[in-house]
């Protein structure tokens, strides 16, 4: 996987050279402008993500307010995260920020890590959003400080390059709910309620939130939601894209997860390499023009052809048995 990883360092030329044959051949045509060159730039920060680091234990560790358990035997490879706030509804606090960024930098260089997978500890709840007892102890300078945090905690979540999933097994507001919406795919339960509240404080979502909603549930239906602070269940998410999963809740209170962990083990199959690739040219090509996106499609396309995992894909398609992926 060394070899395939470190061959994406040169996704950033290899991208910015597809995207400028693009966007050339676009200058030739009348009344066309060429595409912004901005998709490449990001796919080659995108790319860093990928480059492989050191590496994280693979045994369980708790910490007070967020859990990162690494799971075993079928379930190996995935990672879940577990907000444990329980005194305080999951608020995001200095300290869960803290903790949370600090995990996922050791997952994102993690060659054993396929899936994360985001959920609550805490019964009844996911994230009630930004810690406003500890917020109103804040001086005016620190707020920002704190919402920039948050913002940047959460884009690196966004950019973790392997697949994640939120698990809303309870109540995500404002921050919970951007939190979530930084994530891949998202599993609730129909009793689940969801929604950005922030303009009833006369303030607005900071941490993602007003960039995020539109991209997955369409402009115009975003604006209502945040201009209305309204919160919908799980079904009525299912029914306008919030969320891709909605399940019946059960008596342990973790219907959510259980469809996320059974969705991650579907994920674990595939070749690691192509999976994070896949990641990064979606991400990247859905914030640019068609022609710059499938510039990026290609130069991503291109690093899955040298890798071992390709030729063990192939091998196994052959010989008809499952392959046997190493990450390479």
């Amino acid at each position: 996987m060394a070899a395939a990883l470190g061959g994406l360092g040169l996704l950033q030329g290899r991208v910015r050279l597809a995207a400028a044959v693009a966007a050339t051949s676009s200058l030739g045509r009348p009344g066309r402008r060429a595409p912004v060159p901005r998709g490449a730039a990001a796919a080659a920060a995108a790319a860093a993500l990928l480059s492989a680091g050191r590496s994280y234990g693979s045994e369980a560790k708790e910490e007070e307010e967020l859990r990162v358990r690494y799971l075993d035997d079928e379930h190996k490879g995935i990672v879940v995260l577990g907000l444990n706030r329980s005194q305080a509804k999951n608020a995001l606090n200095k300290n869960l920020l803290k903790m949370m960024s600090k995990a996922v930098d050791a997952l994102k260089s993690d060659k054993k890590v396929r899936t994360v997978i985001f959920r609550s500890e805490v019964p009844g709840i996911f994230c009630a959003g930004a810690d406003l007892k500890e917020r109103a102890k804040m001086h005016s300078s620190e707020v920002s400080s704190f919402v920039s945090k948050a913002r940047a905690t959460i884009n690196e979540m966004a950019n973790l390059p392997v697949p994640t999933i939120a698990a809303i097994d309870g109540t995500a507001l404002g921050g919970g709910l951007e939190l979530a919406l930084a994530c891949d795919i998202r599993v609730a339960a129909s009793s689940a309620k969801m929604g950005l509240v922030e303009t009833k404080l006369a303030i607005i979502p900071g941490a993602g939130g007003t960039q995020r909603l539109p991209r997955t549930i369409g402009v115009s239906l975003a604006k209502e939601l945040i201009f209305s602070a309204r919160i919908v269940d799980g079904e009525e998410a299912k029914s306008i894209g919030l969320i891709s999963h909605v399940v019946e809740q059960n008596e342990a209170g973790d219907a959510a997860y259980r469809r996320a962990l059974a969705l991650a083990r579907e994920f674990l199959p595939q070749g690691p390499v192509a999976m994070r690739v896949a990641k990064l040219a979606i991400n990247q090509g859905m914030e640019v023009d068609l022609v710059t996106g499938l510039a990026i499609e290609e130069a991503c396309y291109a690093q899955t052809i040298p890798t071992k995992d390709r030729i063990e894909g192939l091998l196994a398609f052959k010989e008809k048995r499952p392959p046997r992926y190493k990450g390479e």
